[in-house]
């Protein structure tokens, strides 16, 4: 489970809560926590910003909501490492019994992409055709996610703009009671500070919210995308024949390079294991 979302927000609130309480130990710290709470601004600020959400986009994208959250909260379930070591697994398969060989594989996996591109190959659909395909799958994929992101950074728009309608609205009737109080003033910092809560919620909204929203969507699509595109190019390189060993140095050049080094490190430890295992036989 992925918890950084959580903590960044739940961190954030608490700072902010700790920079509005931190007054001389004269002054109540509950008063000070009262002066930033306002139903009408959060009514206005939160209301606006989702009522204009709601009107931006289908019914269809706002019922994804709830697995955007999820998909935040679970952590990263795509692995490049477990992808490239299950796809050279694969290839060996396929070099000594055949492709047909890994249909049954492809049925036990629980990924729909992975599974399609090994039957893909396994019905011996040409490789242009494969890669044209499983392409179009990838784009379409990643254009799903960043209508997803841009939800969110719209919202991360809105919430702002709402802030300063809501400060509008506060000025305007600040200005209207001086008017009707005989140009009295006693009441202009109270109505002031008021006025500009409304602000505060909407600034609040957009950079402890949505925008780390939009933020965690876009790693977790920058993850699977990487995941895919590995899987796109192991598959091809199972139909075309191409040596287990050269195919996995290839897919490990779509690493980072930190995560590179991770992976050849990985196969000279475990050749270094096999090497000391075959000089014991032969002792």
């Amino acid at each position: 489970m992925d918890l950084t979302t959580v903590i960044g927000v739940v961190l954030g609130i608490l700072l902010i809560t700790f920079g509005i309480v931190y007054v001389p130990p004269t002054d109540i710290v509950m008063d000070q926590i009262i002066n930033f709470l306002d139903a009408p601004s959060a009514l206005i600020v939160v209301g606006g910003t989702i009522s204009a959400v709601i009107a931006s986009y289908p019914a269809s994208m706002l019922k994804q909501i709830p697995k955007h959250f999820k998909i935040m909260m679970q952590g990263n379930k795509y692995d490049p490492f477990e992808f490239i070591d299950l796809l050279v697994e694969f290839s060996q398969i396929a070099r000594k019994n055949g492709l047909l060989a890994l249909e049954e594989k492809a049925n036990q996996q629980t990924d729909p992409f992975l599974q399609q591109s090994i039957m893909l190959i396994v019905d011996a659909t040409d490789p242009e055709k494969v890669r044209t395909m499983l392409n179009n799958d990838l784009d379409y994929l990643e254009q799903r996610h960043a209508d997803a992101v841009g939800m969110y950074e719209k919202a991360s728009a809105f919430a702002p703009a709402f802030g300063m309608i809501g400060t509008l609205i506060g000025l305007i009737n600040m200005l209207k009671n001086m008017d009707l109080e005989g140009g009295e003033s006693s009441s202009i910092g109270n109505d002031m500070s008021v006025a500009l809560i409304t602000t505060f919620y909407g600034v609040l909204l957009a950079n402890l919210v949505f925008s780390p929203i939009a933020k965690k969507l876009n790693t977790r699509n920058d993850e699977e995308y990487l995941c895919k595109q590995i899987i796109i190019e192991g598959v091809l390189s199972i139909q075309s024949g191409e040596n287990p060993k050269f195919m996995k140095e290839k897919l490990i050049s779509y690493l980072a390079q930190k995560q590179r080094e991770m992976a050849l490190g990985d196969g000279a430890s475990d050749g270094g294991k096999k090497e000391k295992k075959k000089s014991k036989k032969e002792k």
